[in-house]
């Protein structure tokens, strides 16, 4: 009987690692799965190994166990990568390094293929490009793989995964506006990044994509976007949002919404492009079809029915929490009241010439009044006949 082959997934226990490692299982792999927190046996047939995977001895003697293949989820910076490349590369016989639909650049309202430029290729941006900001890191490292002369790696590019406790809606993680919704509050978001368009993948499906490359020739030296071709404004993921939880949804500037959030670079760089996938490539390689992959307002019912029934956030930053607390009860206070509108001016009565009804004491008005109302007066026209006769009346009294 020929031997299980062995599938190492490094930080395999977020989102997408949670969803691959049963479908490599169900492949006929044996599957280990590093984490840093303890995980009691599940009965599943997963392994795990508890320690830190960017710690070195720790992946020395992970590596000395040869493992036919490496699902690679950790965030690196690019001078961390560039030091272990070699060594994952090595050690394994097929490498699989999970990047980011973010390297895309803005390719406007046209699809994204594998093809379409590099936010790190095309960006004029000096400040921006000095730095090691998410989607520029994920390019770099994308490169240092295609310039290492190993042939047997796969670039996987997934679009915004949700599962488990990984929800986004904007730049917004679960731990900053789910705790919000979930709690009674009010729920901010930016006016200008509404009819931008977005594109979320459930993570069962980016897992099945996943394990269906992994030692996979045709895969080697391949790059994919991992990803659902399903597209919608933010406008519509926020209302999916809204029916599924049903919170309230205060619209602001994006200025303001950077200022309490923060994160520029992921706005302008990201958010706030249009990312439209054309994912016929993955569906290729998988022999997946579209019809296949889960509907996003399905997906997120189901996941935030199950989130909802056990909330567990990632530690809450309470700094952010007062900002979005202040802005909404700045937005919240009522408008100055109009100002009392003032009563028309009369035109002032020539001296010694009094209005006709001030000449008269309260009885007479009385009495004249009656005799309007029993004559029918108001009901002459023109209007100059019922004053008229209203004089003509003053005078007989």
């Amino acid at each position: 009987m020929e031997e299980r082959k062995r599938i190492l997934l490094l930080g395999g226990t977020g989102a997408i690692g949670t969803h691959t490692a049963p479908e490599l299982l169900r492949r006929g792999f044996s599957v280990v799965v590093t984490s840093r927190s303890e995980h009691a046996p599940d009965g599943s047939g997963v392994e795990y190994r508890q320690g830190n995977a960017k710690d070195d001895a720790f992946l020395d003697a992970l590596l000395a166990e040869e493992f036919d293949a490496i699902v690679d989820f950790m965030i690196y910076s690019t001078e961390a990568f560039s030091k272990r490349v070699d060594k994952l590369l090595s050690h394994t016989k097929h490498y699989v390094f999970l990047s980011s639909y973010r390297v895309y650049g803005d390719c406007g309202c046209a699809p994204i293929t594998e093809e379409s430029p590099r936010l790190l290729d095309s960006v004029d941006d000096p400040a921006y490009l000095k730095t090691d900001e998410y989607g520029l890191a994920k390019a770099r490292q994308e490169d240092l793989l295609k310039a290492s002369g190993y042939p047997s790696f796969t670039i996987v590019r997934p679009s915004i995964a949700y599962a488990g406790d990984r929800f986004q809606l904007g730049t917004m993680e679960a731990n900053e506006f789910l705790v919000r919704a979930l709690n009674g509050k009010t729920v901010v978001f930016p006016k200008e990044m509404l009819d931008r368009r977005a594109a979320m993948t459930w993570a069962g499906d980016v897992g099945r994509m996943i394990a269906r490359l992994v030692l996979n020739e045709a895969a080697y030296g391949e790059t994919y976007t991992a990803a659902s071709a399903e597209t919608k404004t933010w406008n519509n993921v926020l209302k999916i949002y809204q029916k599924i939880l049903g919170f309230r949804v205060k619209y602001v500037p994006l200025s303001v919404y950077e200022s309490i959030v923060g994160r520029p670079w992921q706005i302008r760089y990201d958010r706030m492009l249009h990312r439209i996938v054309d994912n016929t490539k993955i569906l290729r390689a998988t022999g997946m079809r579209q019809s296949e992959l889960m509907p996003l307002y399905d997906g997120l019912r189901i996941e935030l029915g199950r989130f909802a029934a056990d909330p567990h956030y990632k530690p809450v930053d309470e700094a952010m929490q007062k900002r979005f607390d202040e802005a909404c009860a700045q937005a919240a206070q009522p408008k100055e009241p109009p100002k009392p509108k003032e009563p028309p001016k009369q035109e002032p009565q020539e001296p010694g010439k009094p209005g006709v009804f001030a000449r008269l004491n309260d009885y007479r008005r009385r009495h004249v009044l009656k005799k309007v109302v029993k004559q029918k007066l108001y009901r002459i026209a023109p209007l100059r006949k019922a004053v008229q006769g209203v004089k003509r009346l003053l005078k007989k009294h």
